[in-house]
């Protein structure tokens, strides 16, 4: 026993310390640090910065979010103030927040891992190398920052309900299930990974297991959980209010064979928001494991490696069918499956293909001595690959969050106009309209998935002539329009030019009438408007600074 502990020990504090080592950028650079810019600077960081000053913290399920849009952001856009995350953001500074979230999201990910493939799919001393290195893998991943433990925590609820749907529930138990919804999204993972639960429990009672009504108690309980901290998101989904942007999203639109080459396309690389790396070391691994099982016929004592294996691919084809235009007749008769995206199914597949990449290395590990090298090798060429996909690499050529938010350059901006910032509305064309959100400014302009429609196709009138000069706009603002931005038909979806940009914006047709009628009053444009005096703006300043990524010139329209 003793033995084991100690090796048991060894591996964990190496798994820490590697961890330890990842995340000290965070610590150490902070605001110099380099981070995802994608559905992270641009909009989940500000977001949390607004809604802390906002004063709408405990807002009612009818409050609203007096800086953006004109005050007509629903307070339920940003969620629940019962996410630890929210209150890491209010109490901390953005960084150190950001580092303890990261922290806290990759220490749970990394022990929920472990205590799975320790309990429940590899026991025994003899795996502790495998499972401490799959585990490690596993919380390396470059998950989803604001997504918490909505996919990285799925292996920790479920060692919890497996120990449950064993008879051998213990308070650690519960205490996970209660805990995980305060750091985790239903929407953004744990939707699919219940409803999974409850189509594994009802499998249990078609294969004559019984109703092990633990099992079944304890799904619900999570479920009820979730529903009270999540109580906006439910009033919002349960209480029909006016229409919103969603409303017009639409999802099914891939011709059969677009659908298809998707599907392979994320069965080989992934997915942004749930990023798994598996490529170039865990497809092969899992593979050369297949191969075994089929040419050894170990179906039977391989059935879990055989049957995520199978899951990893469904999850593909799922995700890619998902945006299938034969559901279209479908959808047209149940609006709320364009509402809810329901291709998130896919978020599984973390824990599918890091569960099954374990048990593909042990499968690997049996075939030999010289086999058993190379699942050892596999598995650390897969860990040393995760190291190069820490964000301070990949993101080397993108601004630092001081460089991206630039709050030196939007204070001179605030000071030169010299008013309060409610007493005016801006809106930002080439940059990112969450880096004014971030310094404080009352944007018209926005980022976010659930605003009403109406607001939508009044600020579209603003861009009316951009959208009908470029298709690919018009189509990305029409079937979703999350990015409530000033489009231009030159720029395209480019909103991050920098300040060596020589660009220069010509032909610009906006719509200003409908601007100054919604509260507008300046423009922050990252280029020079050639005919600025025609869309009846005015130049009063270029800004720029040592500290910011942008150079803004600042337009008042007349």
């Amino acid at each position: 026993m003793m033995v084991k502990t100690t090796q048991e020990q060894k591996y964990l504090l190496f798994a820490l310390l590697v961890l330890a080592v990842y995340l000290s950028p965070l610590f150490i650079l902070q605001e110099n640090a380099h981070i995802r810019v994608h559905d992270n600077l641009d909009s989940n960081l500000a977001w949390y910065k607004v809604l802390s000053r906002s004063g709408q913290m405990f807002g009612g399920v009818t409050g609203v979010i007096p800086q953006i849009i004109n005050g007509l952001l629903s307070r339920n856009a940003f969620g629940t103030e019962y996410s630890v995350i929210v209150w890491l953001y209010s109490l901390l500074p953005t960084m150190i927040a950001y580092g303890i979230s990261q922290a806290l999201t990759r220490i749970a990910a990394f022990i929920g891992m472990y205590l799975l493939l320790k309990k429940h799919l590899l026991p025994g001393e003899k795996w502790i190398p495998l499972n401490s290195f799959a585990a490690l893998a596993f919380a390396l991943t470059p998950f989803w920052p604001s997504g918490m433990l909505s996919t990285l925590g799925m292996p920790l609820a479920l060692w919890a309900f497996l120990n449950i749907r064993k008879g051998e529930a213990t308070l650690k138990d519960y205490a996970v299930l209660t805990f995980l919804p305060f750091y985790a999204s239903i929407v953004l993972g744990f939707f699919f990974f219940l409803s999974a639960m409850a189509v594994f429990w009802l499998t249990d009672v078609i294969r004559g297991k019984g109703w092990n009504g633990k099992f079944l108690f304890s799904i619900g309980y999570m479920t009820f959980v979730f529903m009270l901290v999540e109580y906006r998101l439910v009033y919002s989904f349960l209480v029909k209010g006016v229409p919103n942007s969603r409303d017009e999203y639409f999802h099914a639109h891939l011709p059969f064979w677009r659908a298809v080459r998707l599907t392979f396309k994320n069965y080989l690389l992934g997915h942004t928001h749930v990023m798994t790396v598996h490529t170039l070391f865990i497809l092969p691994a899992l593979f050369i494991a297949f191969y075994f099982v089929y040419s050894k016929r170990l179906w039977k004592q391989e059935k879990i490696f055989v049957f995520l294996f199978g899951l990893n691919f469904v999850l593909s084809l799922w995700y890619a069918f998902w945006f299938f235009r034969g559901w279209v007749p479908v959808t047209e008769k149940f609006h709320f499956l364009n509402t809810f995206n329901f291709a998130r199914y896919h978020f599984l597949r973390p824990m599918v293909i890091y569960a099954s990449f374990a048990l593909a290395l042990k499968i690997i590990s049996l075939q030999g001595f010289s086999w058993s090298k190379t699942a050892k090798w596999f598995a650390v060429l897969q860990l040393m690959f995760l190291a190069l996909f820490n964000d301070e690499i990949i993101y080397r050529q993108k601004p630092t969050v001081k460089e991206f938010y630039a709050e030196e350059l939007f204070q001179d901006i605030k000071q030169y106009i010299a008013m309060p910032q409610e007493k005016y509305w801006v809106a930002s064309i080439g940059i990112h309209p969450a880096i004014a959100q971030y310094n404080g400014f009352y944007t018209l302009d926005t980022y976010n998935n659930f605003y009403p429609l109406s607001y939508k196709h009044q600020f579209r009138k603003i861009i009316e002539k951009e959208l009908e000069k470029n298709k690919t706009i018009r189509q990305y603002f029409d079937q979703w329009g999350g990015r409530c931005y000033l489009f231009t038909a030159q720029l395209g979806k480019r909103y991050m030019i920098k300040k060596d940009s020589k660009r220069h914006l010509k032909n610009l047709e906006l719509n200003t009438d409908v601007f100054k009628e919604m509260g507008g009053r300046y423009i922050f444009s990252a280029i020079p408007i050639d005919n600025a005096r025609n869309n009846r703006l005015k130049l009063e300043k270029v800004f720029e600074s040592k500290t910011s990524a942008w150079k803004i010139y600042l337009y008042k329209t007349f």
